[in-house]
């Protein structure tokens, strides 16, 4: 095997960059040569947002999502709808709502989805604090918004059935979410619609 054209150094950035979704060993080389060409207007910027992400972005307690505060901002926000939870798999789904400026109630992350094939059980996900939120006498409907994959699903249909007992009305995206597709993945104007027109689980 030849030996590597670059340091140690440069050799541990591109293969911890090459970690990241979406890049591959070409693409983090590129990302790695990018910024140490710029170091001064990307490299020490980029180190320095990654040192204050990591000392100061935490899960909020309430709804999952992270921030520098705990209650996140969207949990503190005086002008959202408390009485509403739209319940979502990731922090990326979360984001992609908000992206969409399609929802003003609360959120509620699960942290991913029942999947017997991952060994994902009920009780390595956010769902305990979930029916506890949904119990409270101030909410009157959970939206789940999960992916429409076959995991997906069903953690919904989990949700529904340990939420019958709450009193709240249970409904979910409408049918414009391609089946397998994902929130991050679609455009403002698809989640939009999708929030728009959700019905009874």
């Amino acid at each position: 095997m030849p030996a590597s054209p670059a340091g140690p150094e440069i050799e541990n950035l591109i293969t911890l960059l090459a970690k990241l979704p979406g890049l591959g060993p070409r693409s983090a080389r590129r990302a790695a040569l990018a910024l140490v060409k710029k170091r001064d207007i990307l490299l020490k910027p980029l180190a320095d947002a990654l040192g204050q992400v990591g000392e100061k972005i935490r899960p909020c307690e309430t709804c999952g999502n992270i921030d520098a505060s705990d209650p996140c901002h969207i949990c503190s926000a005086p002008g959202r709808d408390p009485t509403i939870i739209c319940v979502v798999q990731e922090v990326g789904d979360l984001w992609a709502l908000e992206r969409a400026a399609a929802f003003r109630g609360r959120y509620h992350v699960l942290g991913g989805c029942l999947s017997a094939l991952d060994g994902i059980r009920p009780e390595d996900l956010n769902i305990a604090k979930l029916i506890e939120r949904a119990t409270d006498l101030e909410i009157t409907e959970v939206i789940l918004a999960m992916n429409a994959t076959v995991d997906g699903q069903t953690t919904a249909h989990y949700i529904t059935d340990h939420l019958a007992s709450a009193g709240v009305k249970i409904s979910r995206l409408a049918h414009g979410v391609p089946v397998g597709g994902e929130l991050d993945y679609l455009d403002d104007g698809t989640i939009s619609a999708a929030i728009s027109s959700r019905r009874p689980f």
